[in-house]
């Protein structure tokens, strides 16, 4: 078997390196595909390592949990094929998949569901953990029947189910997460060269229907331009999501290709540090938010594609209200609060991700408030392992600017630890009732969430990102709005 399988891994890495130009899945002849991304994970283990890039390749991919967001950010059935609320809403029985197995084998039953729940709770180490702190115990019922039962109601302990929170995962096989993931998805990790590429393969194992392709490989571009090249000279089939919107008008005009463009998430933040004078003061967050021509930036930064939004809801979520407007750029008056705070000839440090629109929109966030009287020094961060380190974790800066894609992240202005600095009582209290309370006053409740989260300049959001994906005709399935955490390959297919 050892033998067996190390020469498959050998055959993978030959098909890799043994490109044949034309064909429609250029890595690895008609049965492989091969999607460009920009931020590569450090490692495997998302459950101790914060940022999106390993869900967006793990999730649904590799992990499944209970259930999933569909294309329509809809929750969905997975491993469970369907569940129950009892009336006091602190009650979920799921009835689960048979016949399901993990990749090393392993039967998915009942107790991999408490397992794995349990595990947040008591493993995990990342940021977004705290949602499970609501389920007081998980109870198997029988083998494919999984109780779950919660200290209090919670409109959006199911929908972080769909997140990597809700991942299932084989007490088995945690020994070593950061490099070997073992899910029940449609495929797993069969290759990894770090710096450059991923490779997943069919699992022979999977409950479900096959995956139109047996082999995906994720391919990593630092830059924009290697990224773009790679498509236009056969060395890809898809770019995940375009990274230089200069370069759209040249794939539209292509016809190899289809070009969809949707939104995301990913509220493409600049953060003030609210834990560091003068940022602590509301009237310098309002100054700099009234600095910024955002109009201006996102048509440097993304040519003008993408919304602004004015706060952290997409509209996508529910609750979405429209806050763009509420500081128009006005230098003046960013001046004028600035006096008022006493801070004249402020220095700032502008510490960002090394990624292309984070490095343009601060060099346009630079220059307007220079003319404010504010000198910004930008200081470019590698992404994701030195920016998650430094400013997401040691929380050293003044301003950054990233984009955030986990779904419903506006939740993280709740918690005073997280690395925006930001305490609010009032916010904190939104979010409890908004979680416990009926739906009706979920979106009562978190409107007035993200209304106080602008009034209080809690952070400038700058725009949120397009989801712009490129790809060759043949491909199928492509998903227009980027919804999840996940880059699907589940519903790929071809012409």
């Amino acid at each position: 078997m050892r033998a067996r399988w190390i020469a498959a891994t050998l055959t993978t890495v030959l098909l890799l390196s043994g490109c044949s130009a034309g064909s429609t899945a250029t890595v690895g002849g008609e049965d492989a595909l091969a999607v460009g991304f920009t931020a590569e994970p450090q490692n495997f283990d998302f459950t101790s390592t914060d940022g999106a890039a390993i869900p967006q390749a793990l999730l649904y991919n590799v992990y499944e949990g209970l259930v999933k967001l569909d294309a329509n950010g809809e929750i969905a059935p997975l491993l469970a094929e369907s569940w129950t609320l009892s009336d006091d809403r602190t009650v979920y029985d799921f009835r689960l998949r048979t016949g399901v197995r993990f990749s090393n084998g392993a039967p998915f039953t009942a107790e991999d569901v408490k397992f794995s729940i349990e595990r947040v709770q008591t493993d995990w180490t990342i940021s977004l953990k705290s949602t499970m702190d609501v389920v007081d115990r998980v109870d198997v019922v029988s083998p494919s029947h999984a109780r779950v039962v919660l200290r209090e109601p919670s409109n959006s302990w199911l929908f972080a189910m769909t997140t990597r929170l809700g991942a299932m995962f084989d007490p088995s096989g945690v020994d070593d997460l950061a490099n070997r993931p073992i899910g029940t998805g449609p495929y797993q990790v069969s290759d990894r060269r770090r710096g450059d590429s991923i490779v997943l393969s069919a699992n022979s194992r999977y409950w479900g229907a096959r995956p139109a392709y047996p082999t995906v490989v994720l391919k990593y571009y630092r830059d924009a331009t290697a990224l773009n090249n790679a498509l236009l000279s056969n060395g890809i089939d898809v770019i995940s999501g375009v990274t230089a919107p200069d370069s759209v008008p040249q794939f539209e005009a292509d016809t190899r290709f289809d070009v969809l463009q949707g939104t995301t998430n990913g509220e493409v933040v600049l953060a003030f540090n609210g834990n560091r004078a003068p940022l602590d003061d509301v009237r310098v967050r309002r100054a700099l938010t009234y600095a910024v021509d955002r109009e201006a930036l996102l048509a440097a930064a993304w040519g003008g594609r993408g919304n602004l939004i004015g706060s952290m809801v997409p509209p996508t979520d529910p609750w979405f209200e429209d806050h763009s407007g509420a500081y128009p750029h006005d230098p003046e008056r960013a001046k004028q609060l600035l006096s008022e705070a006493g801070q004249q000839n402020l220095n700032l440090r502008l510490r960002v991700a090394n990624l292309p629109y984070a490095i343009s929109a601060a060099q346009v966030v630079a220059s307007d408030l220079d003319r404010v009287g504010v000198n910004v020094t930008i200081e470019p961060l590698d992404f994701p392992a030195v920016w998650l380190q430094q400013v997401f974790t040691d929380h050293d800066y003044d301003l950054s600017i990233v984009q955030h894609v986990e779904p419903r992240d506006i939740t993280t202005f709740g918690d005073p630890e997280y690395y925006w600095g930001y305490d609010s009582p009032r916010v904190r209290e939104l979010l409890d009732r908004a979680d416990t309370g009926t739906p009706e006053q979920q979106l009562a409740d978190m409107r007035e969430v993200a209304k106080t989260l602008s009034d209080d300049a809690a952070a400038d959001w700058l725009f949120l990102f397009p989801n712009i994906i490129v790809a060759k005709k043949e491909v199928t399935g492509l998903v227009r709005n980027q919804v999840s955490e996940s880059f699907d390959l589940t519903g790929l297919g071809r012409r």
